[in-house]
C-alpha cells in the first residue's frame, strides 16, 4: 500500500523514508535483510572514508589496504574520488553545491555495497565537514569510519603526481582544495595518519587495527 512503511524496515531506513520528499515513493522490502547478507561473507562491512588534500596518500592507502583486506578474505572496493568522475558524477563541477552532490552520490553508494556485505574504502578530499557528516548519517553512524589523512599543503604541493597544484598556481584551475578553496580538517576523526611522517607500510598497520576493531565489535 502507498504510505505504509512495514514495521521490520530496518531501523537505519525508516527515518530517510520520512523525509522523502515523494510521499508515493515507498521503501520496497526484500526477503533478504542486509544482516543475512553479513553473515553469509562472514563479515562485518564498514566504510573508511579518506579525507584529505590532494596529494595526501588517500588512493594510495585505500588501494593498498584493498590488497591487504583481500588477502584476508575481507570483501572490498574502493571508491577513489577521481575514478567517481568518470562515470556517475561526470556531471558535476568542483563548486560548492556540485561537491556536495557529488558527496552525497558516492555516500549512497558506498550505503548499498555496504547492506550487500562489502567494505568501503572511499578515497575523497571531501574537503567541507557538512558533506562528511551527511556521507555518515547517510551510510551509518555504526558503519562509518572517518580516516583523515594529514599532509601539510606545502608536501602535498611538492608531490603533485597529476600536476593538479601547479595549474591551479597558474590559475589554470579554479576551486582546486587548499590553494583557492578552503579544507576543512575533522576535529575528531576514527583515525589520523600523517603521511608526511608515516610510512605507507605504517599507515596500512594502523587502518587494519581500525578494520579489526570494527568487525570485533559488530560480533
Amino acid at each position: 500500500m502507498y504510505g505504509v512503511m512495514a514495521t521490520n524496515t530496518p531501523v537505519r531506513y525508516q527515518e530517510r523514508i520520512r523525509m522523502s520528499k515523494n510521499d508515493n515513493v515507498v521503501w520496497q522490502l526484500g526477503t533478504v535483510s542486509p544482516v543475512e547478507r553479513h553473515r553469509n561473507l562472514n563479515q562485518a562491512p564498514m566504510t573508511l572514508w579518506f579525507t584529505g588534500l590532494s596529494g595526501s596518500g588517500k588512493s594510495t592507502l585505500a588501494f593498498n589496504l584493498e590488497r591487504l583486506l583481500m588477502r584476508r578474505g575481507i570483501f572490498c572496493a574502493v571508491l577513489d574520488g577521481d575514478n567517481i568522475r568518470h562515470g556517475l558524477c561526470k556531471d558535476l563541477g568542483f563548486d560548492a553545491e556540485s561537491r556536495a552532490e557529488n558527496i552525497r552520490r558516492v555516500s549512497e553508494v558506498a550505503r548499498l555495497m555496504n547492506d550487500a556485505g562489502l567494505t568501503v574504502l572511499a578515497a575523497f578530499i571531501s574537503p567541507h565537514s557538512s558533506d562528511r557528516a551527511l556521507a555518515k548519517e547517510i551510510i551509518g553512524d555504526d558503519r562509518f569510519s572517518e580516516v583523515y589523512v594529514s599532509s601539510p599543503l606545502h608536501i602535498c604541493e611538492s608531490r603533485d603526481p597529476k600536476g593538479l597544484y601547479k595549474k591551479a598556481r597558474q590559475g589554470e584551475l579554479a576551486n582546486f582544495t587548499g590553494i583557492d578553496a578552503p579544507y576543512e580538517p575533522p576535529p575528531y576523526p576514527s583515525v589520523c595518519l600523517d603521511t608526511s611522517s608515516l610510512s605507507i607500510e605504517a599507515c596500512l598497520e594502523i587502518l587494519l587495527s581500525e578494520v579489526e576493531r570494527n568487525r570485533g565489535s559488530s560480533k
